[in-house]
């Protein structure tokens, strides 16, 4: 065999073994996609909204860069098709936070200093529902079972207010 033929044989070989291990963009289309979550950061703007459309506030407190519970939130419900079409429909999203490697303007690091002391945050992630006028519903964190148990939960919480 000549080294052309080797080289090509190699190369076809590789192309091969590479598309039967390529991940299948479509396998988990339903199950997960990209955060879109409109987020807000300030909760006067989430307010007004909440009022308007007469829903709940839902008050996400995190250390984005460093708390490892945060990031299995995000992961495990946050990201999740299913809670995101949810939160859409149902509740205005906040999120405050609270990072150590990422610096924030000392407007915002005050302001959500004072969020946290208002709500009496005492670790993270907690997550603080409200109803639209900012009147404390109640308070909670990450929960194990999926989106699907999750929004079960959330539910169970604003039929108790």
């Amino acid at each position: 065999m000549t080294k052309k033929v080797i080289i090509l044989s190699i190369v076809i070989m590789l192309f091969m073994i590479s598309a039967c291990i390529a991940e299948n963009p479509e396998e988990n289309k339903e199950s997960t996609k990209k955060d879109t979550i409109a987020w807000f950061t300030n909760l006067e703007e989430a307010q007004e909204i909440a009022q308007e459309k007469s829903i709940p506030i839902f008050i996400h407190f995190t250390g984005s860069d460093w708390c490892k519970w945060c990031w299995k939130l995000e992961e495990e419900i946050y990201s999740k098709t299913v809670f995101q079409e949810y939160v859409a429909e149902n509740m205005v999203m906040v999120k405050i936070d609270f990072p150590k490697k990422i610096k924030q303007p000392a407007k915002t690091v005050t302001y959500n200093r004072n969020l946290a002391t208002r709500f009496n945050i005492k670790g993270f992630p907690t997550v603080q529902l409200l109803t639209p006028d900012g009147t404390p519903i109640a308070q909670t964190g990450f929960q194990y079972g999926g989106p699907e148990k999750y929004i079960e939960h959330l539910e169970e919480l604003l039929i108790k207010k």
